[in-house]
């Protein structure tokens, strides 16, 4: 009965795949998660063994919403990239990535794979499931006949299967474990030599926040001398190096809005905004704290605010907070490629970076016309920017470059995929239009990427088990092989050809292996956040880079 129910209606099979998928990426085996994308596989693989049919075009669609979200978040840091001070990173990128091709394309040969196991191994164990798409695209424009292409493009899932266990598992205990002994360094004093200190944010589930703030405000009573006929400009910087801001003024039962001109009177009555250890130990020479509930009454904003201005980019976190426009305003958080950077005074700030600030919403909008475009976070999706990104990426992919005598192509894809980046780092330029809210380029992204790869497994589901015995057991090691080799050259070149800190390397080198994963191992290991800073520009041409090779090995070892 259910069974006659899915195949009549295979809509209802990819929702079930799906709903299956994230179930089953929920479980945990020790510390490793199983994943989205390795649970939709397997629930694809299940439901598949009764045989449904669906539409190849739907596969396609939903992995053209995955790859232009994709191109879009990195976008702003790839072009970031492209400038010298970034040179390094690309350079490990490339080796890295070259060397991941290589090692895939020489095992394959030697043990004798056919081009979709081959595809797969590459896919699986650098965690890389675009290449899933962009080689199964690619064998389907093969001169074969149509058993033969479905034959090709169903063991691609099956490699993947095996290999992504592997190389997810293996590259974070080598990076975690094995990389540190072979440079000789220990993670967290390392960490410790690269930042002042050691971030000690804590990620909470929703609904559920720190108890502890880095800011908080308290209102005082002006009794001591030395601030009596004093600015707000020269207390708010004085030489005792109080890092303080002050919000409102009672004088004389009146509220004020203080300037940095504002003079302070006897008895005024100040509402001052300021670090937790600030307020311990530097208040009680203001004067006695009291309760003034009128005064401490105010709308605060916390808003977003997109650097876009060339003369912010570049400056520092502390340029930023000494800057006359960026009175009465606190920075809470720097965004880059949807991580968090450590919050410190040496951080350095880049065009297309989310910088969250707390204040008067007047204070805000000032600021926001000197750095960039404030974000009013609208939940509308630019959908004419998103359909007509996605047409002109694939009208690019149908271009195709002779190479060798092989002929490459994007594939229509791999061209969403490039036209994501563009468009992307046009609304970090541009962001008045082309918005994506986060949580509709979550649903492009993970839903849209789920969704296809749960169509794979639907596709492979009744010849993946005979398919997985007759790769046999050579695939597990080929696996770790195409997983560890790349980032032992990685790891060599990066530290002593390119002389990168050994933070900033293995933060890299999870960009370049595109892990996620990875770099939160990295960064709880180290008990840093640093590790980011390597992360973003690598993650962009390894995207892009491992994307590409899906084709490429089709068109080298057909």
């Amino acid at each position: 009965m259910v069974t006659t129910i899915l195949r009549e209606h295979p809509e209802l099979a990819i929702f079930l795949a799906l709903a299956l998928g994230f179930l089953l990426g929920h479980i945990k085996i020790g510390t490793f998660k199983i994943g989205v994308v390795l649970g939709t596989l397997f629930a694809g693989v299940l439901i598949g063994q009764i045989g449904i049919e669906i539409d190849p075009i739907v596969k396609t669609i939903f992995f053209d919403f995955f790859l232009f979200s994709t191109g879009y978040k990195v976008g702003p840091q790839f072009f970031q990239g492209l400038k010298k001070n970034a040179l390094p990173q690309l350079l490990l990128t490339v080796v890295i990535s070259l060397s991941c091709l290589l090692v895939a394309y020489t095992l394959s040969t030697v043990l004798g794979y056919d081009v979709g196991t081959a595809a797969g191994l590459l896919a699986g164990a650098f965690s890389e499931s675009t290449v899933i798409g962009t080689a199964s695209e690619a064998i389907s424009h093969l001169d074969l006949a149509d058993a033969e292409k479905t034959r090709l493009i169903n063991n691609i899932p099956v490699a993947y299967a095996v290999t992504y266990l592997i190389g997810a598992t293996s590259f974070v205990f080598f990076l975690t474990a094995i990389a540190p002994k072979l440079l000789g360094i220990d993670l967290v004093k390392e960490s410790a030599k690269l930042e002042e200190s050691i971030s000690g944010d804590v990620e909470y589930e929703p609904g559920t926040s720190n108890a502890y703030k880095r800011w908080i405000i308290r209102a005082y009573r002006i009794t001591n001398e030395k601030w009596i006929g004093a600015t707000i400009s020269e207390f708010e910087k004085s030489k005792e190096g109080l890092r303080i801001i002050v919000q409102r003024i009672r004088h004389k039962k009146k509220l004020i809005e203080p300037k940095p001109n504002t003079i302070i009177c006897q008895d005024d009555v100040m509402v001052i905004m300021a670090q937790h250890g600030i307020i311990l130990d530097g208040m009680p020479i203001i004067g006695p704290e009291v309760l003034d509930e009128e005064l401490l009454s105010f709308p605060l904003a916390n808003m977003d605010i997109t650097i876009t201005n060339k003369n912010i980019a570049g400056k520092t976190v502390e340029e930023l907070r000494n800057s006359s426009f960026f009175n009465g305003l606190l920075i809470d958080q720097i965004i880059r490629e949807y991580h968090e950077l450590p919050l410190e005074p040496s951080t350095i700030l880049n065009k297309g970076d989310v910088v969250k600030i707390s204040g008067k919403k007047s204070n805000i909008e000032a600021a926001a016309k000197e750095i960039g475009y404030l974000d009013r976070l609208s939940p509308e999706t630019d959908i004419i920017f998103v359909g007509l990104g996605i047409v002109l990426g694939g009208l690019l992919g149908l271009l195709s470059l002779p190479v060798f005598g092989v002929s490459i192509t994007l594939t229509t894809s791999g061209g969403a995929l490039v036209m994501g980046l563009i468009f992307g780092w046009l609304h970090s330029r541009t962001p008045f239009f082309g918005s994506i809210p986060e949580p509709a380029l979550w649903i492009f992204d993970n839903v849209g990427l789920a969704t296809f790869i749960g169509l794979i497994g639907l596709a492979a589901g009744p010849s993946f088990i005979s398919a997985l015995r007759e790769t046999g057991i050579s695939i597990i090691f080929a696996g770790l092989a195409v997983a560890i080799i790349p980032h032992i050259i990685g790891l060599y070149f990066g530290r002593y050809i390119l002389k990168m800190n050994p933070i900033i390397l293995l933060g890299a080198q999870t960009g370049a292996g595109t892990s996620t994963i990875g770099l939160k191992a990295v960064q709880d290991a180290s008990g840093s956040k640093f590790p980011v800073l390597g992360y973003t520009i690598p993650y962009a041409l390894g995207n892009i880079l491992l994307t590409a090779w899906g084709p490429i090995l089709v068109g080298i070892m057909s």
